[in-house]
């Protein structure tokens, strides 16, 4: 599961900005993981009518079987004027949720409440399979001012499914001194990293363990955390590089994402790519998600949308 592109190439979905069709889902693809063209001439694939009719930050996922995919996003639409307190503290506490057999049709979207009651916001929401637990730990950011708190503090929780339609109680997943968003995890061997970015100093950080709910011990990783003004981190694993690719969103600047190579994220050392090594085509990227796909499903793309 994860490397399954037999070479075929990579799909990027993801946001482009606050304003007009910015928060809607966009495609775009690649051959190497490093160099994209965007879908469906720089328009939207997917578009939100339900709850906020935004749809920001969003996460493919394949199904474990291989027989579908899923899309999760966050139900928030700054174009709409309410400002940004006003999504962090009254915001959606729903996720947005498609599904597709073949990247080409898909359902949705649908809205799941899965914040908890006192939650401001649900954001950035991913998942990752469990094989031991045979179900999908989905998990998103939260601002909750819990009993001890003088002030409303993000968090990330989470919640089980095997469907994404029905989801067992919303727990806490990960707490920090200070403020965590925006989380990814992927698995190497047997063990799971977690990459967080922290809301104050605003860089990434990593944390490790064998088992999602077990503890995670901090993995120092030099490089990322030297970088600041970013967030929206997104792994893929690039077959030809032999390495984990880990993308950034380098909001503080409006640069787009910046790309950094791991050959073992073990060892928590990233080799930080230059301008010249990566192209992402003409849209900016927004905190998205990555997609290793197989020949068919990269032609079957290219045929269905076209590539700018």
């Amino acid at each position: 599961m994860g490397n399954m592109n037999e070479n075929g190439g990579y799909l990027m979905v993801h946001f482009i900005g606050d304003t007009g069709d910015g928060e809607q889902i966009h495609f775009a693809l690649s051959k190497d993981g490093l160099h994209y063209q965007d879908l469906n001439n720089g328009k939207p694939v997917l578009r939100s009518d339900v709850g906020e009719c935004g749809a920001r930050d969003p996460f493919i996922i394949r199904s474990y079987d291989g027989s579908r995919f899923y899309i999760i996003a966050t139900d928030l639409r700054i174009a709409s004027q309410k400002g940004w307190t006003e999504a962090v503290t009254h915001g959606s506490q729903s996720v947005l949720i498609w599904e597709s057999e073949d990247l080409v049709h898909f359902e949705g979207p649908r809205l799941v409440r899965v914040g908890i009651p006192e939650a401001g916001c649900v954001w950035a929401p991913e998942a990752i399979y469990d094989e031991k637990r045979q179900a999908y730990l989905m998990y998103f950011a939260s601002m909750v001012k819990r009993e001890k708190d003088q002030e409303p503090k993000q968090r990330i929780y989470a919640a089980w499914t095997k469907d994404f339609r029905s989801f067992e109680p919303t727990f806490l997943y990960i707490e920090r001194e200070n403020h965590v968003i925006d989380t990814t995890i992927v698995k190497q061997d047997s063990v799971y990293y977690r990459f967080s970015k922290d809301e104050t100093t605003k860089n990434i950080h990593c944390d490790y363990s064998d088992d999602l709910l077990g503890e995670f011990k901090i993995k120092s990783c030099p490089e990322l955390e030297a970088i600041p003004g970013v967030e929206g981190p997104a792994a893929v694993y690039l077959l030809e590089q032999k390495a984990w690719c880990l993308m950034i969103d380098r909001f503080a600047t409006h640069s787009g994402y910046l790309p950094l190579l791991s050959d073992d994220l073990s060892k928590g050392k990233f080799r930080v790519l230059a301008e010249d090594q990566f192209d992402l085509g003409h849209l900016t990227k927004r905190h998205g998600s990555l997609l290793a796909v197989t020949e068919e499903e990269y032609q079957r793309l290219v045929k269905n949308y076209g590539k700018n």
